[in-house]
């Protein structure tokens, strides 16, 4: 691999680990645009690189926060069951979707939540 891959990648990783860190979630958000910018991976691979890069920024994630003792379980369970029904059935529609499609429905997504956090 490439010094300057090898960068980027780091420096995608540690953006993102620092914006989940930061508000609880969100780095997946920053680093597909970041793996695009940054490295040299093609289009198709970056989705499902994101995906095996975010799991365990989010382990970590969730043991800080365990460890600080204000992991709300009760109330996550139902929206952690839902959500990995949902990651599966996207994991496996993703495929058949274009990466053109992908990029738009995440760039609509990113502007959605930062109008409705701005407002």
């Amino acid at each position: 691999m490439r010094r300057a891959n090898i960068l980027g990648l780091t420096i995608a990783g540690l953006c993102a680990g620092a914006i989940n860190g930061l508000f609880g979630g969100g780095g997946g958000m920053v680093l597909i645009p970041l793996l695009s910018l940054l490295t040299a991976m093609e289009e198709q691979d970056i989705f499902p690189a994101s995906v095996a890069i975010i799991l365990p920024i989010c382990i970590v994630s969730i043991i800080s926060t365990a460890t600080g003792g204000t992991l709300p379980w009760k109330s996550s369970l139902p929206y952690l069951i839902g959500s990995a029904i949902g990651g599966l059935a996207a994991g496996l529609w993703a495929k058949k979707i274009p990466v053109k499609w992908l990029h738009k429905g995440l760039g609509i997504l990113i502007i959605w939540g930062g109008i409705r956090y701005l407002c």
